[in-house]
């Protein structure tokens, strides 16, 4: 050991008195002083001047993904690392001061240890230099999240041990240190890229995988700790030390060449065993730094999955002609990692993929895509232009006789199944992320878990149904697989109800849902409605101007009533005046997640969300049947009025009649109801128009309306299943939030670590190579 202390001092003693080394460092400091500073100058600037005001100010210091000095150091390390070792061993070898080595008594383990332990202390000097910037921002920010911060700092430090451990290699293998550089690129080169190779055979890519280096240390940098990536750097570190001690050691011996590739290729497969062995989810432990935990699953997430006792085996089923989105079998590894947090949690669950090809030729898409082709053929070149194997993708006959996937669709889907032989759905979605959050996991894994909210939707009287595909269904937002919102994708269970088949079908659900029937119900029928509202359940009731007299019996249950006539506002531009803009109101906002995320929403003062409604009715109060009433949506012009008279909208034009009682002020469009009922919390929605969650509705855009009756949805049926689903993956938020900097401040911060630190160890440097040059 004393050996190895006295090497690395000498080491370290060399590099200082090199000037190779000072330039290095001062670059190094210029670099991060200024990258620091133009950001902490930034926000300064921001607070002072801006009325927006700071967030999460550590992360965009240190860690955020396009400008965190952390990714800068990375890239930094990466052109830095090759010219600091390329003349580590090389320059011993070219001077001939090798011989005089070998000639003491140590070993190439003394050598390689001592030189890798002084350059490792050189590193200690830059992160001390970076230590600077943190106690700096420390120092300043508010709530500052040390924990995150230092855990990057440790990542860089590992990752500069690996560049250090590699660079000593390479400069081992040659006596020219040019040469020791470019032979460093071109494996790190290697190790960046060499997840990507081979990935379709499964052996070959759990070994190219583990070997890559890329984004090992934005694991650290983004403040999550994690046993593999630590036993990575270890490892790697180790085996290209051992690469180069051996090495050093065969220049002392005579062996044959297979001697040598044997004893290099057994390193090699002790590296490989033991990253196989710690890289095993069993073997994994983590540590999550952030404050709002972003690298783990919330809380919410951690309950459900903590509740799957037993088994779990997830198949992905990928069509080659796949819609929404698609993969091949050289991309297995990075669609696994979207699951890395659950697998964290419940490391036992398997995990498998299928490959098929399956599309329907008739259509005219297919024809116009592949001109006179059979599917056979049409298959072939499409795994030509996505470069697969088309011999890796099962036949339709065989993946048809495996599962049946025609619902949905054909898509990219995740069939999770249990041993008990439960089975759910995780599905990709026609929107700009496509591919599920933790939200539409954590619903489909809940149903496992525990028995979810049952909704129905009642379908008799020509009531708009979730069977149907006309506009005024609601089939889209209850049922639609592709709709990232549906209810279904969110965990509800669905069904469609028919009052017909007896009131057992009733007596199964925790929701009903009552939209705009056309006819009125019997006397049977709204004996058993009534008899539902008395059990305590929740229900939902929506009805329109024209129809909402069919709704009556069951209004007056609840003491509400819907107000004659159709409610009118302004004219916005080319629409007609019968167009309602809603809000949430001021009482809804603390009900729930959902209501209060809507209330920012429909109040914030730059384009606004509205709750759009084509045709609505007002809703009024009129007995007290033991429900406390909740206003939801009121409507924003406070001038409209329920118009009796005009029947025309888009012709006529509206007029406030006050002798016949059209009264202008704001109205209720939907009201919330809440009592203790038969030993439940019951809840009961009304709103005033059932087109404003219909298939039409929700697909329609207008010029200058922003319309939020998407988020409508999901904030109904959270509150409607007492917050048990849409699961909440909501975080905390960030605290540190201010900066104790004025902009002078942040400028002579720029100053001092941009240009007078830099300047400082300049003269230090060429203080030192004088007096060196001197003796």
């Amino acid at each position: 050991m004393r050996a190895i202390y006295k090497i690395a001092r000498l080491e370290l003693s060399n590099l200082f008195y090199s000037p190779v080394a000072w330039l290095l460092l001062i670059l190094f400091v210029f670099v991060t002083g200024m990258g620091f500073a133009e950001v902490l100058e930034r926000l300064a600037r921001q607070q002072e001047l801006s009325s927006n005001g700071l967030y999460a100010i550590s992360k965009k210091l240190f860690y955020f993904t396009s400008g965190g000095l952390w990714l800068k150091v990375t890239k930094f390390f990466y052109l830095l690392m090759p010219l600091l070792t390329m003349g580590l061993v090389s320059q011993e070898f070219n001077r001939g001061s090798i011989k005089l080595l070998f000639s003491a008594p140590i070993t190439g383990r003394h050598i390689v240890l001592g030189k890798y332990l002084g350059v490792m202390l050189y590193g200690l000097i830059m992160t001390g230099i970076l230590l600077v910037y943190v106690i700096i921002a420390g120092s300043m920010v508010e709530s500052f999240e040390w924990a995150t911060v230092l855990t990057g700092l440790l990542g860089l430090y590992l990752l500069f041990g690996l560049y250090a451990a590699i660079g000593l290699f390479m400069s081992s293998l040659t006596v020219y240190p040019i040469v020791a550089a470019i032979g460093m690129f071109a494996l790190l080169t290697v190790l960046e890229l060499i997840s990507g190779i081979w990935q379709e055979y499964a052996f070959v890519r759990e070994i190219t995988y583990w070997l890559s280096l890329g984004g090992r240390t934005n694991t650290f940098i983004a403040g999550m700790i994690c046993s593999e990536d630590v036993f990575y750097f270890v490892i790697m570190s180790a085996m290209f030390l051992g690469f180069a001690i051996l090495k050093l050691q065969l220049c002392r011996e005579s062996c044959s060449f297979m001697g040598k590739l044997g004893r290099y290729m057994g390193i090699f497969v002790v590296a490989l065993l033991l990253g196989y062995i710690t890289s095993r989810p069993m073997m994994k432990w983590y540590y999550d730094a952030t404050y709002t935990k972003d690298n783990t699953l919330t809380q919410a997430s951690q309950d459900i999955v903590s509740k799957l006792d037993g088994g779990l085996k997830m198949t992905t089923y990928v069509n080659l002609f796949g819609s929404i989105h698609n993969m091949t079998t050289k991309e297995i590894k990075d669609d696994l990692a979207r699951y890395d947090r659950y697998v964290r949690f419940k490391p036992e669950t398997k995990m498998d993929y299928v490959f098929y090809y399956h599309v329907d030729t008739t259509t005219d898409i297919f024809k116009k895509r592949y001109p006179g082709k059979t599917l056979k053929q049409a298959a072939k070149d499409e795994a030509k232009l996505q470069n697969t194997r088309l011999s890796k993708y099962l036949t339709p006959e065989k993946i048809d006789a495996k599962i049946d996937l025609s619902d949905e669709g054909y898509r990219f889907v995740t069939l999770l199944e249990r041993e008990d032989g439960k089975k759910a759905f995780i599905r990709v979605y026609n929107d700009m992320w496509r591919l599920p959050s933790e939200a539409e996991i954590s619903a489909a894994l809940k149903r496992f878990a525990m028995k979810l909210p049952r909704v129905g939707f009642l379908s008799d009287h020509d009531a708009r149904s979730i069977v149907g595909s006309r506009n005024r269904d609601h089939s889209y937002m209850v049922a639609a697989k592709t709709f990232r919102n549906s209810l279904i994708n969110q965990g509800f269970d669905v069904v469609d109800v028919n009052l017909g088949r007896g009131r057992e079908v009733l007596d199964s659900l925790d929701i009903l849902v009552v939209s705009e029937p056309l006819e009125p119900f019997t006397t049977e029928e709204i004996e058993m409605l009534s008899r539902y509202i008395e059990e305590g359940k929740n229900l939902v009731l929506a009805g329109k101007p024209k129809t909402y007299t069919y709704l009556d019996p069951l209004m007056d249950l609840l003491g509400l009533r819907f107000e004659p006539g159709v409610l009118v506002q302004r004219q916005i531009e080319e629409y007609p005046s019968n167009l309602v803009l809603s809000r949430v109101t001021e009482s809804a906002k603390d009900i729930s997640r959902y209501w209060e995320i809507l209330y920012g929403y429909t109040s914030r003062a730059f384009r606004p969300l509205s709750l759009v409604m084509p045709g609505a009715a007002a809703i009024e109060q009129e007995s007290d049947k033991g429900f406390q009433l909740i206003p939801l949506l009121e409507t924003r012009d406070s001038s409209g009025w329920n118009e009796l008279e005009t029947i025309d909208f888009l012709n006529d034009t509206v007029r406030l009649n006050s002798s016949i009682g059209e009264v202008a002020g704001k109205r209720m469009t939907m009201v919330g109801l809440e009592r203790e009922k038969a030993g439940n919390q019951q809840r009961i929605i009304v709103l005033g128009d059932a087109d404003c969650f219909s298939m039409g509705e929700l697909a329609t855009t207008r010029r200058g309306i922003q319309s939020g009756n998407g988020h409508l949805v999901m904030s109904m049926f959270d509150w409607l299943s007492n917050g048990e689903l849409p699961v909440d993956v909501s975080r905390p938020k960030n605290i540190d939030n201010k900066l104790a900097l004025s902009m002078a401040g942040g400028a002579t911060i720029k100053t001092v670590l941009q240009w007078i630190l830099p300047s400082l160890l300049l003269i230090l440097g060429v203080i030192v190579l004088f007096r060196r040059k001197g003796k």
